[in-house]
């Protein structure tokens, strides 16, 4: 079984490229992502290099930029190439399978504002908001399971 599962933040805006030929999407960033344990009173953090491809990689690239935060899910890759210098590279990256925008927006700062939405939750000083008018809130009671 090869899975893998990140929260990170973005070093970096993503870099989006299309393949020659059929001019397929894939972007390409690195997650910072936090270690568990810290050393020494110091956070730790390792890097991580992200390929997506697709509709996926376009709307990354569109719309996460560094410090973001973000959850990838996806499949450890090992590949080699030739470089220019003639020597042979190995990298290891995450092939994501699924990202999701955990903080968005333009700002720099972590705020409610740039964060995704939470509907259905209410402020505790009314009933929750939510992005449609037609959307009715449901009492769990009346749901029969």
């Amino acid at each position: 079984m090869n899975k893998v599962v990140l929260i990170g933040r973005l070093t970096k805006d993503p870099e989006l490229r299309f393949t020659p030929g059929n001019g397929t999407a894939v972007a390409s960033f690195t997650l910072a992502v936090d270690r568990r344990f810290k050393k020494e009173g110091q956070q730790e953090a390792d890097f991580i290099p992200i390929v997506v491809w697709g509709k996926q990689a376009e709307s990354t690239a569109n719309y996460m930029s560094k410090g973001k935060l973000m959850g990838v899910s996806g499949r450890i890759q090992t590949r080699s190439y030739d470089a220019k210098d003639g020597t042979k590279r190995y990298v290891t990256e995450v092939v994501a399978d699924e990202v999701q925008f955990l903080e968005w927006g333009n700002s720099g700062n972590a705020n409610a504002s740039n964060s995704a939405p939470q509907f259905g939750e209410g402020n505790g000083s009314g009933p929750a908001q939510f992005p449609d008018d037609n959307i009715t809130p449901i009492d769990d009671g009346d749901i029969p399971f």
